[in-house]
């Protein structure tokens, strides 16, 4: 919603700006000029991606206008899905999880966390490691390593749609400058009209390079600094599994693991120590 109210702000400032100081806004309809900078713009991102980043951006996109999934409702959940695993691993053993793991979809503890279990790849990090605290003895440490790896990889990639974004907004003044030149190579074409009908089409050559840096700095440039804070949010989820499945690791009891967890939140989706403590009671 926020990107809509932004998109409006942009148009409306500058475009109100320019009727303000007597400008006709008809002359800044030039579809052509649209078609070259779009069109080069996007042809140039096809040729420099391979299809996968290709399919990640256009999959990206619609994320873009949604709010962030992430919010205090779904940490929560996640704590109290941490809690009452590791809980039953402390009463029951390891083995006990074991079901739970391998089926989490079927899983009875899982299934009251709806948030958490629609969420694909948060669910194969908690699970995968669970599987290996079932498989035997471990390294807390070795396993922090591979943890960091993990979430590093998937944090590089959620990126991938954020910097190709941002080169198709560094690229756009350009093409706008090549859709200026070749007005002017028009209106080089043209030299024998009337001066006035000349300004015209210098005026027109000239619409290219403003729609250019318009296009760049108004519209495709924030989408990529947006995608690159909705890639950092998700990667807080991973952090936090991670804190809580280590705490567990070192022996630490399921209740400060998991307020151990709640500290790598940031303030904004936090829960309060007495806020969350109740929340899994009321789950369990």
């Amino acid at each position: 919603m926020l990107v809509i109210v932004g998109y409006i702000v942009v148009l409306g400032a500058v475009f109100g700006g320019y009727a303000i100081a007597g400008g006709h806004l008809g002359g800044l309809y030039q579809p052509v000029e649209l078609l070259m900078i779009g069109g080069g713009a996007l042809g140039a991102f096809f040729v420099g991606n391979n299809m996968t980043t290709i399919k990640a951006t256009f999959k990206a996109i619609p994320v873009i206008f949604k709010g962030s999934k992430y919010t205090k409702e779904t940490y929560m959940e996640l704590m109290a899905l941490m809690y009452e695993l590791l809980g039953k691993v402390r009463k029951e053993g390891m083995m006990s999880i074991e079901g739970d793991v391998e089926n989490p979809h079927e899983s009875a503890i899982f299934g009251k966390y709806p948030k958490i279990l629609n969420d694909h790849h948060v669910v194969e990090f908690i699970t995968d490691y669970l599987r290996i605290m079932v498989s035997g003895n471990l390294n807390a440490m070795e396993i922090e390593n591979l943890m960091d790896v993990e979430i590093e990889t998937h944090h590089h990639e959620a990126l991938v749609p954020s910097h190709v974004i941002a080169k198709l907004g560094d690229g756009m003044p350009a093409f706008g400058i090549v859709a200026a030149v070749m007005g002017v190579v028009h209106t080089m074409e043209s030299v024998g009209i009337p001066p006035a009908e000349l300004g015209i089409l210098i005026a027109h050559a000239l619409v290219g390079t403003f729609l250019g840096i318009l296009l760049a700095y108004g519209f495709v440039g924030p989408l990529a600094g947006l995608l690159e804070q909705k890639a950092d949010e998700e990667s807080k989820i991973y952090q936090a599994a991670k804190v809580v499945l280590l705490a567990n690791l070192n022996g630490y009891a399921p209740a400060m693991a998991v307020e151990f967890g709640r500290k790598v939140l940031t303030s904004s989706v936090r829960p309060g120590f007495v806020e969350l403590e109740e929340h899994v009671k009321q789950k369990r």
